[in-house]
């Protein structure tokens, strides 16, 4: 079992695991890490997310032991992907109608990050923020 880092995206590793690994290693990784997910590579290729999701599903299906359990028994399969360029509005539609929390990023067919539920909702804060502090400055200023 071997987890490679990717990359480094804004300070933050993008970790990945095999198929073939067993979910008790990526449970391991997850939690050592304090990561939601992690993508799943076969050959430099993704094939696959698994999140905390897919391993509450088999946990529940298995009374509570994953033993030998494999992360390509489990992992989802063809995730909805998003490009880099995607507005914030658009990433959060495509989350909720998918029910995905995280969204493997690609650029010409290449991983290049994962987006997180979270991401998304800090970005629409801190865009709100914004809006509010331009629109109380403006008002300010609104002549009498």
């Amino acid at each position: 079992m071997q987890v490679k880092e990717i990359l480094r995206v804004k300070g933050s590793r993008l970790l990945s695991i095999e198929p073939a690994d067993r979910v008790l290693e990526a449970v391991r990784i997850l939690a050592d890490e304090n990561l939601g997910s992690l993508v799943v590579t076969e050959q430099g290729r993704m094939v696959g997310v698994l999140t905390f999701r897919e391993i509450m599903r088999a946990l529940a299906e298995r009374q509570g032991a994953l033993g030998e359990l494999r992360v390509r028994d489990i992992m989802a399969r063809d995730p909805v992907t998003t490009a880099p360029a995607m507005e914030v509005n658009e990433l959060r539609r495509i989350m909720l109608e998918s029910g995905a929390r995280y969204l493997p990023v690609l650029q010409d067919g290449k991983l290049v990050g994962v987006i997180s539920f979270r991401d998304v909702a800090k970005a629409v804060l801190e865009e709100q923020d914004l809006e509010n502090r331009m629109l109380k400055g403006y008002i300010k200023e609104w002549p009498a």
